[in-house]
């Protein structure tokens, strides 16, 4: 049973700023951190049976969530990456993998939630930050709206989830514009998406309004849809997206032949 609840970053995100006249903003609440673990998975919950992203305990920068290896199909477009952002930090598996992978890249993960922060650190085993990694507690839609993001990322991976995990907390067109902005001209954005949820028109419209182009990857475990954007339209040549796929396997052991699989059968 969906069970409809205010997210609160979306609340927090859209709520306008204060005036002298105003009340003192509140602290925001924020859905409890919880763990779990199962057959050498550790699991992250924000108080809910919803799983909010995982790692494999005995390889904790491997991408142990399907849809999460499938956040990296950018890379069949990008092969060196210079400035790479996560939006949304879960267990920190896309943003660990991308540090261990690139080590050309300056990498960036936003997150609103200090005690996700605290959790990677303590549980997930994310990195301290240095001169390539950078985790910024703040929200979202400020940060692609920073004029000092703008044209600099090369590629752009959004897993905006709140405690029911049913759909981004963040899903409008101007929010997708403002991603948009932040992409260099061959950037490539990868949004993980709820197929069996009306947030999922509503992403796709929202992201096609403000993306040349935009594709998406077979759903994956229960719902999950990774929706694939560029900031200028692409070609999708099999043949070249099947060699490139046969790079990736051999250097990251991803699953990048079924990507090419999903895409080019559709």
């Amino acid at each position: 049973m969906l069970i409809k609840r205010k997210s609160i970053e979306k609340e927090e995100s859209s709520r306008p700023a204060s005036t002298p006249a105003a009340k003192p903003a509140r602290k925001p609440k924020y859905a409890p951190v919880t763990l779990s673990e199962f057959d050498g998975v550790r699991y992250l919950h924000f108080g809910t049976e919803w799983v909010q992203g995982a790692m494999r305990i005995r390889k904790p920068n491997w991408p142990e969530l399907e849809y999460a290896q499938q956040m990296m199909s950018w890379m069949l477009w990008v092969e060196q990456p210079q400035r790479i952002a996560q939006l949304g930090l879960g267990t920190g598996a896309l943003t660990k993998f991308c540090y261990a992978s690139f080590p050309q890249a300056q990498v960036t993960a936003v997150e609103l939630n200090p005690s996700v922060i605290t959790i990677c650190e303590s549980m997930f085993k994310l990195p301290p930050n240095d001169d390539r990694l950078r985790v910024l507690e703040m929200d979202a839609l400020a940060f692609v709206n920073d004029p000092a993001n703008a044209g600099t990322l090369d590629a752009l991976q959004v897993d905006l989830y709140d405690a029911t995990a049913r759909g981004p907390v963040l899903d409008t067109p101007e929010f997708y514009q403002s991603c948009n902005a932040c992409l260099t001209d061959d950037g490539v954005m990868t949004v993980n998406l709820f197929g069996d949820h009306p947030s999922y028109a509503r992403n796709l419209k929202a992201m096609k309004f403000a993306f040349a182009q935009v594709i998406c990857l077979p759903q994956v475990h229960d719902g999950n849809v990774v929706a694939i954007a560029f900031k200028r339209a692409r070609t999708i040549d099999a043949d070249g997206l099947q060699a490139r796929a046969v790079q990736i396997v051999a250097d990251t052991k991803l699953p990048a032949k079924s990507w090419v699989k999903g895409i080019t059968t559709k």
